[in-house]
């Protein structure tokens, strides 16, 4: 597995898979998932009602992860993904890391040879960047999967160094 850290924006990766850090609604909302619903277009938010509509009527549970179609991105799929909030008084480091490795098999399972993730739950979620950085890349790299790429695509300089950091 080649693991990269870019910086940019993540709806313009050429990839298998983008993964949105999504609400638990699925129906967008700001930051990374709305970026990903507005590039994508109408047929990712129409995939999420669907998916509301036939599974998960209460919203896609924390740490858990779902696959859409990429509408226009230049991706096979979307994998959203609901990320914690940062609790200073509860450890929920496990739910984060469960996105990542939820993502990949959920990618995984597609056939998806290259994945790009966000920084989840680093962004209105307040997970502080260096301790996000650190879950991510540990989890990604201790998680089994047959993708080949893996990219985390970054959108702001402090998050960028956390993850730089966290690579070694």
């Amino acid at each position: 597995m080649d693991i990269s850290i870019l910086r940019g924006d993540i709806t313009r990766q050429r990839v298998d898979t983008i993964v949105n850090a999504a609400n638990s609604s699925l129906l967008g909302g700001g930051g990374v998932d709305g970026a990903i619903h507005r590039a994508g277009g109408p047929a990712i938010l129409d995939a999420c009602r669907d998916l509301r509509a036939a599974k998960y009527g209460r919203g896609l549970p924390t740490g858990q992860a779902v696959a859409t179609t990429a509408g226009r991105l230049h991706a096979r799929w979307v994998v959203h993904t609901v990320g914690p909030v940062y609790s200073p008084a509860e450890d929920r480091s496990a739910l984060l890391a469960s996105c990542y490795r939820e993502s990949l098999k959920v990618a995984g399972d597609l056939g998806a040879a290259s994945i790009a993730f966000p920084a989840v739950s680093a962004g209105v979620y307040g997970w502080p960047a260096p301790s996000a950085a650190d879950i991510a890349v540990s989890t990604v790299r201790e998680t089994a999967t047959d993708i080949a790429d893996v990219r985390f695509v970054l959108f702001n300089d402090e998050v960028y160094a956390a993850f730089e950091q966290a690579m070694g």
